[in-house]
């Protein structure tokens, strides 16, 4: 509900591909809302209801969250302060229920205590530990928050669902008792591209590479942004496909200075259809990430067929097989090689091996099997 009217994130997609999955299933389904002042409880048609406000802009911001938010509070089927949220569990929702929360939110004391107090079993699923890997890349403030979350997911939940083995292994390292876990790949679900919809100028007229992501450090946007100063005037358009984020000052600064007559475009906002379009036609997508705890834009990109030339990380590999071009980013040569080699190459015939992405199906046959 707190990103009702933006563009979806990675974990965004995930939550609506299991609200989409649980509405689906024969088994009753509630859905839980920390609001204001307090939480909303809605059953199935509640749910339903609010599903299209969940799915991506349509509209005014403002306007599509005010709405959201009216129609969720005239579908409850309970609505409680804070500490009558056990209350509402044990009376409101039928004994022996399942709690399942993929979205890294409302994983509160309050939260999970109550799920537990109730004896529900309790699903969570983590994504990643990056903030705990990579704390200087994480917004001020924000590790401490994130290292107690995890440390109460372990203390209270019955399972763990994780994306990959790698995001797995890093977090049970962290585990003193881990516990009881599974790992099911996320579902790839590729956008029909929308060439309409890409704003005037793009696509670029020759061949062109695109990075996709929030513009913050982790992403490693100040890599390429490099490689591309080294290039220098013959260097092939470039196209940043996502928002700014936080703790980037020096790359928002050099993209500040960019003149008119510069081959790298930064395009925040795209929709899906039109992100889908950019990536299909361009020579590459390019990730230079120091860490990625599933990488969702990189295989939904490798299911259009686009060429990727990806840092040289262990969950790329889990993911991706052989699919990607492995580069380093402590090799900024090779990457520079590869990056003229896909630009001067034959779409026809540097077009990789088709990829059978991760579905959602076999995602749910393995979780909804074990909550």
């Amino acid at each position: 509900m707190r990103r009702v009217g933006k563009v979806l994130t990675g974990v965004d997609r995930v939550e609506l591909a299991y609200a989409r999955a649980l509405l689906a299933d024969a088994v009753p389904v509630f859905g839980l809302i920390r609001a204001r002042l307090g939480y909303i409880l809605l059953d199935q048609n509640g749910i339903t209801d609010l599903l299209p406000s969940l799915s991506g802009p349509a509209g005014l911001p403002e306007v599509q969250r005010s709405t959201a938010w009216r129609a969720a509070r005239r579908a409850a089927v309970g609505r409680v302060p804070p500490f009558l949220l056990r209350r509402m569990l044990r009376t409101q929702v039928p004994r022996g229920f399942a709690y399942v929360n993929v979205g890294h939110a409302n994983l509160t004391t309050r939260v999970l205590g109550a799920v537990k107090v109730v004896d529900a079993n309790c699903a969570v699923m983590i994504h990643d530990v990056i903030p705990l890997d990579f704390p200087d890349y994480q917004r001020e403030g924000s590790v401490p928050a994130f290292a107690d979350m995890v440390a109460r997911v372990e203390a209270h939940t019955d399972l763990i669902i994780y994306n990959s083995e790698h995001t797995r292994e890093q977090a049970e390292a962290r585990f003193a008792t881990p516990p009881k876990a599974i790992v099911a790949h996320l579902g790839t679900e590729v956008a029909v591209p929308d060439l309409d919809a890409l704003p005037a100028g793009l696509p670029p007229d020759a061949p062109y590479f695109v990075c996709i992501g929030t513009i913050e450090p982790r992403k490693n946007h100040a890599f390429l942004l490099d490689i591309w100063d080294q290039m220098g005037p013959d260097a092939p358009p470039l196209v940043f496909a996502g928002t700014r984020g936080w703790r980037n000052e020096d790359v928002f600064e050099r993209l500040d200075r960019l003149g008119n007559d510069t081959p790298i475009h930064e395009v925040p906002g795209l929709e899906d259809g039109a992100l889908a379009a950019l990536v299909q036609r361009s020579s590459g997508v390019l990730f230079p990430s120091h860490a990625e705890g599933f990488g969702l834009p990189a295989t939904e990109a490798a299911a259009l067929g686009v060429p990727l030339l990806v840092n040289d990380l262990a969950v790329f590999r889990e993911i991706l097989g052989d699919i990607p071009i492995y580069a380093s980013v402590s090799d900024r040569y090779l990457w520079i090689s590869k990056i003229k080699e896909l630009a001067e190459a034959d779409p026809a015939t540097s077009r990789p091996p088709q990829f059978q992405p991760p579905t959602w199906d076999a995602h749910f046959k393995i979780v909804l099997r074990l909550t």
